[in-house]
């Protein structure tokens, strides 16, 4: 028995075999950078750019819902017409979208 256990020694370790276990993980990873990762930094970095343009008299729509048009911007609070003489205060990444001008006498 002990004759058998000398004869199955292992061989020399491929120093290649390493690394080719490693590709298909590094591969997925690739992957799920460029279908995942990177278009949701791109999406932040558009929202980003959004809320730091956002002026008086932009017409916007919240996260929630609401149209309005901005009435006064701080430093993390947009204060938002939603009707003649009604106004609410709302968190700057609240805002979703800047519409075009004109779109809220069209609704």
């Amino acid at each position: 028995m002990i004759s058998l256990a000398h004869a199955q020694t292992a061989g020399a370790a491929d120093p290649t075999g390493g690394f080719m276990q490693l590709l298909p993980m590094i591969l997925m990873f690739v992957v799920l950078w460029f279908l995942m990762i990177r278009p949701q930094m791109k999406k932040a970095k558009e929202h980003k750019a959004l809320l730091a343009a956002l002026a008086k008299g932009d017409e916007v729509v919240t996260q929630g819902g609401i149209v309005g048009k901005i009435a006064k911007v701080g430093d993390n609070y947009v204060t938002v017409e939603i009707a003649e003489g009604t106004e609410v205060v709302v968190q700057k990444p609240a805002i979703g979208l800047v519409l075009p001008k004109g779109t809220l006498k069209s609704l």
